[in-house]
């Protein structure tokens, strides 16, 4: 039995994040498969394992956690690796992490949603998300081209964290070239030992064809 059980499924940005964390570490883990399109977490049976009805959850001996955020910080603390060497770099560390649950990740993994997933999304609503989604975008952009990694020489993660739904760039619909520091970044993270893409991670890919 594998040491660490992520709940997840291919789709699922944030679960991505903790899924290609525990690649990299080269951690003893195994995916549970969540049935997210099928209704899996609006279960009472889902909601026993986590009353916020999300993916990730991450079961590991008697601990289980949800939240990626919490999951990652989780993880580096127990496996070495990805972590603040310091005081000052944990609370850098907890900014970029902030700004992805809150902005990067939030906009970007609704417009995506919105985009594939929902018919006739309101094109109102999808201006609205787009604009979001590019500010936080931007706002990463120009950080990252004065540092390799979100907080230096070195990726942690919070760069973990903010790549998680990044690399679907058709999905998203957004021109990459645009952004010629985040595809840099992107590359770096890419080259790292046990790098996969999400799809390969995770199962649930491809979702069957939609009936009518």
């Amino acid at each position: 039995m594998a040491e660490y059980t992520l709940w997840c499924f291919a789709q699922s940005g944030n679960a991505y994040k903790v899924a290609l964390m525990l690649n990299l570490c080269d951690a003893d883990w195994t995916p549970r498969f969540v049935d997210y399109f099928g209704g899996e977490t609006r279960t009472p049976a889902y909601r026993a394992v986590n009353v916020m009805g999300e993916v990730p959850v991450l079961e590991h001996r008697d601990t289980r956690l949800t939240q990626s955020g919490v999951i990652l910080d989780y993880l580096a603390t127990g496996l070495g690796k990805f972590a603040p060497h310091s005081a000052a770099e944990r609370r850098e560390v907890l900014r970029w992490l902030l700004f992805d649950n809150h902005k990067l990740t939030s906009y970007t993994a609704t417009y995506r949603f919105l985009r594939n997933w929902v018919d006739g999304p309101e094109p109102a609503v999808m201006s609205f998300m787009e604009q979001r989604m590019k500010g936080a975008w931007a706002i990463l952009e120009a950080h990252l081209t004065t540092r390799r990694f979100a907080i230096g020489d070195r990726p942690t993660i919070a760069d973990l964290s903010m790549c998680g739904y990044l690399y679907w760039p058709q999905e998203i619909g957004i021109d990459m070239a645009t952004y010629p520091a985040i595809t840099r970044w992107l590359d770096d993270i890419r080259a790292l030992p046990g790098w996969a893409p999400p799809y390969t991670l995770m199962p649930g890919h491809p979702l069957p064809a939609r009936k009518g």
